[in-house]
């Protein structure tokens, strides 16, 4: 079992930053690669972001890219997800996840076995 919690969200303007935490516990952190997705009311959930084991690569949504940036801390046990010239159409619940498989292009929920709460990013314009 992974335990993951997300901290970081809140209430930010158009065009300003936000940094998201994951913090993980229970089986070995650096065994899994990361991922973070949103959901926004009446949508499906979406992949963001993934990060390998090593963290060496990272793989970003179209609508993010160059915008967001995802990296880990294994010493910490910890991802994140600076956020930066935020849009309101990136208003979401945020979850991070962790995929026990390190192959590439997974960025399917149904992909990840592991899944935090959420944390809530509203952007205003």
């Amino acid at each position: 079992q992974v335990q993951l919690v997300e901290s970081g969200g809140g209430l930010v303007q158009a065009g300003g930053s936000l940094r998201l935490s994951c913090a993980a516990s229970g089986r070995t952190f650096s065994n899994y690669a990361m991922g973070w997705f949103r959901q926004a009311p009446g949508k499906e959930r979406e992949f963001v972001a993934r990060i390998t084991r090593s963290g060496i690569r990272t793989y970003y949504a179209d609508s993010v890219k160059g915008r967001f940036t995802i990296s880990r801390d294994n010493a910490k046990n910890t991802v994140y997800l600076q956020m930066n010239s935020l849009k309101p159409e990136d208003t979401a619940n945020y979850y991070c996840a962790a995929d026990a498989l390190t192959y590439t292009g997974r960025t399917s929920p149904r992909d990840y076995g592991y899944w935090g709460q959420g944390t809530q990013v509203t952007v205003s314009s």
